[in-house]
């Protein structure tokens, strides 16, 4: 597969498991170049063993990988970072006893247009807390910490698990917009989301997971628009889609 087929990611097929468990079965979806795709799903539907088979950090027993046109189904998770693919983890695992800014001089420095300068300008919090150590940090702090020291590898994808997980509702804002300008930057983002509404706002494309296989793919917007669908198949909680249903209803036709 060449690099110009404007896709970042291609996964074909992949079968993953954690011993004898069967975790992915035939997962195949594609990243589209400089595009967020969010892959959603319930607890357990396989969607961080998705991002870890990516990485190579579980790798699949079958199946195929391609990232920037280069297959890297057996590659360890160190070259494929090197193509340029920053991954976030769920959990962040930042350095808790570095202070903010040794924590950013971790990753070795890729050439780019994102500096340690750049970061502190796009989260102005992490600035005013250069010194504090990882573990002074909030959570919402901690979540910018790890976006940041990834975006510090310069790279083309980034892969983010959960990057709203136990955040205060603003806080969870300022992530998500952070994640749509990292689009305007020309990065292709791949999202692993409970947040479902905010997800399928941002993002171009979605699928949704459940128990290891894809049972949608399509536009976001399309899903968006379906809350009992999202409901069904994502798993997300009757409240954070109760406004968009309300309006849907309004909308719909009253039957004769």
């Amino acid at each position: 597969m060449s690099g110009d087929t404007g896709l970042a990611v291609t996964a074909e097929g992949l079968h993953t498991f954690y011993g004898k468990s069967h975790i992915l079965d035939g997962v195949s979806l594609n990243v589209a170049q400089g595009r967020i795709t969010t892959l959603l799903g319930r607890n357990g539907a396989g969607k961080t063993t998705t991002l870890r088979s990516l990485m190579g950090l579980t790798p699949a027993r079958e199946g195929r990988i391609t990232i920037f046109g280069q297959e890297t189904t057996r590659w360890p998770p160190f070259r494929i970072a090197a193509l340029g693919v920053g991954y976030v983890p769920e959990g962040r695992r930042i350095f808790a006893n570095l202070s903010v800014d040794e924590n950013l001089r971790v990753p070795l420095e890729r050439r780019g247009a994102w500096s340690i300068a750049r970061i502190y300008a796009l989260f102005p919090g992490l600035g005013e807390r250069k010194q504090s150590r990882g573990r002074q940090l909030s959570g919402g702090e901690q979540e910018m910490l790890a976006i940041g020291r990834a975006l510090l590898l310069n790279p083309r994808l980034l892969i983010l698990d959960e990057p709203s997980q136990g955040l205060a509702p603003l806080v969870v804002r300022e992530v998500f917009r952070v994640v749509a300008q990292m689009r305007a930057e020309g990065i292709s983002v791949l999202l692993v989301e409970q947040n479902v509404r905010m997800s399928l706002e941002i993002a171009d494309h979605a699928y949704v997971l459940d128990n290891g296989r894809v049972v949608y793919s399509g536009p976001a917007q399309e899903l968006a628009a379906d809350s009992a669908r999202v409901l069904a198949l994502a798993g997300a909680s009757a409240e954070a889609w109760e406004e968009r249903g309300t309006e849907a209803n309004a909308r719909a036709p009253t039957p004769g």
